[in-house]
């Protein structure tokens, strides 16, 4: 016997209630860090060193404050990065990518890629996206070995 629709109403309210859109995996990921910004910080986080609220502001796409600290605060509650005292100085914070922020590593060096192979105006150094596409495993593991412990 086929659910009825208000058996069905019911399953997509209780799963707009939890946020999600779908129970679809691509969704999920695209909840998390499907903004136009997310993926930048991490990016920012994971690739280029950055840790600090300023070296993110420095990022050559001019995120504003606002966005910036609500990004923050959302890759903080999804469990991608976490914020801590800076130990020199105990009232700057810093942000450390979280071992669920470094498995997304793949994705972004395949985005690299990919936006490399189709944007003529890439920023990509050329040797890294060779490098990328030559053995993305090794990338990884020199990123993983150079970034700090969360």
């Amino acid at each position: 016997m086929a659910p009825s629709v208000n058996a069905k109403k019911k399953t997509a309210a209780a799963r707009n209630a939890n946020g999600r859109r779908s129970n679809c995996p691509i969704a999920f990921g695209l909840d998390l860090f499907g903004d136009r910004w997310s993926l930048l910080v991490l990016r920012d986080m994971l690739l280029h060193g950055k840790r600090t609220f300023g070296e993110m502001l420095q990022s050559e796409e001019g995120i504003a404050t606002n966005i910036l600290t609500d990004r923050l605060t959302r890759l903080e509650a999804a469990g991608l990065i976490v914020r801590r005292s800076v130990p020199e100085n105990r009232v700057k914070r810093e942000y450390l990518a979280t071992r669920k922020a470094c498995d997304l590593l793949p994705v972004l060096l395949e985005i690299a890629s990919w936006s490399a192979r189709y944007d003529p105006d890439t920023g990509a150094p050329p040797q890294f996206i060779a490098r990328i596409r030559r053995d993305r495993d090794a990338v990884i593991r020199d990123i993983l070995r150079n970034l700090p412990e969360a």
